[in-house]
């Protein structure tokens, strides 16, 4: 039988600063992170600026979520493998390799995610500006 659960207020306010702990660091430490949130960053700005949809705010702001967790679960398993072995092992080399293409894969998808709210309002407005 499986120990109970333990759902004190003290463990949750844990938890809540383990995870808060781990976004700190994923944001100190890696860069492409840091690259990722000046790139939402100039998403929200835009949109606020070309009053994107209720609907299109959902869809950049999960997209933008999905990016950040996407390199938080690289960061993990480059850190696990890393913990596990020095050696380049080919295993090792796949975990890494396809932990990198899933954030690419995630990248990518914001960049059409991006083009789609935002190509069809930019184009107008360079119509419009290059009169």
């Amino acid at each position: 039988m499986a120990a109970p659960i333990d759902r004190s207020t003290r463990r949750l306010i844990a938890a809540f600063r383990y995870a808060f702990a781990g976004i700190g660091h994923l944001v100190r430490t890696q860069r492409n992170v840091q690259i990722h949130l000046l790139i939402g960053a100039i998403a929200v700005a835009l949109g606020v600026t070309l009053r994107i949809a209720h609907w299109e705010w959902v869809v950049l702001t999960l997209t933008i979520g999905l990016v950040l967790a996407a390199e938080g679960f690289n960061t993990a398993i480059e850190a696990t493998v890393d913990l596990a072995t020095r050696d380049h092992h080919p295993l090792a080399r796949i975990a890494k390799d396809v932990a990198a293409g899933s954030v690419l894969i995630c990248a990518l998808t914001a960049v059409v995610v991006g083009v789609l709210i935002f190509g069809p309002r930019l184009w107008a407005l360079w119509l419009i500006l290059s009169t």
